[in-house]
C-alpha cells in the first residue's frame, strides 16, 4: 500500500534536498516542528525506502588539477555523476581564506568551535575573524555545551 506524504514529509525533503548536511534541529527550525518530529519523520522515510542516501555534491571547480596521477581519478571521478563510490588518493581540494578571500597555498590555519571550522591562509586572518566574530562564536559555543 502506498504511503501518502503530509505536508511535513514534503518540507523535510525539500530542506534536505537544497542542503543535505542540515540538521534535524536546524531543519526543525525552517519548517516550524519539533526535532523529534522531524528525526522521526527522516527515519520513516528511509525505512520506507524512499530516501536511499545521502550523497555529496562535489564543486569540480575547487579540485586542484595540477597532479597528473590525480587527472585520471577526477575523470573517473566525472564520469560518475551520481556514485562516488571511487577512492580517490591524493586530491587536493583548493581553499579559500575564510576571513580575506585569498587562496590558502600552505597548511591552513584552523579554527574550531562548536561544530565548525574554518580555514585561513594566516594567523592575522585567524586572528581578524576571531575578534570580528567573537561575540558570534562565543554564542554558538555555549549553544553547542547546551545540547
Amino acid at each position: 500500500m502506498p504511503v501518502q506524504l503530509d505536508d511535513t514529509d514534503v518540507a523535510i525533503l525539500k530542506s534536505l534536498m537544497e542542503d543535505g548536511r542540515k540538521s534535524f534541529r536546524a531543519i526543525s527550525r525552517e519548517i516550524k516542528v519539533s526535532t523529534p518530529t522531524v528525526k522521526a519523520r527522516y527515519e520513516r522515510l528511509v525505512n520506507i525506502g524512499l530516501i536511499k542516501a545521502v550523497r555529496p555534491e562535489i564543486d569540480m571547480s575547487k579540485i586542484d588539477k595540477k597532479s597528473d596521477e590525480i587527472g585520471d581519478a577526477l575523470q573517473e571521478l566525472k564520469k560518475q555523476k551520481k556514485h562516488f563510490h571511487v577512492y580517490v588518493e591524493g586530491l587536493k581540494v583548493k581553499l579559500k581564506c575564510d576571513f580575506c578571500g585569498g587562496p590558502v597555498h600552505d597548511k591552513p590555519k584552523v579554527l574550531r568551535f562548536a561544530r565548525f571550522e574554518r580555514f585561513f591562509c594566516c594567523v592575522q586572518c585567524r586572528a581578524s575573524y576571531k575578534e570580528k566574530y567573537g561575540g558570534r562564536i562565543e554564542a554558538l559555543k555555549r549553544n553547542q555545551e547546551e545540547e
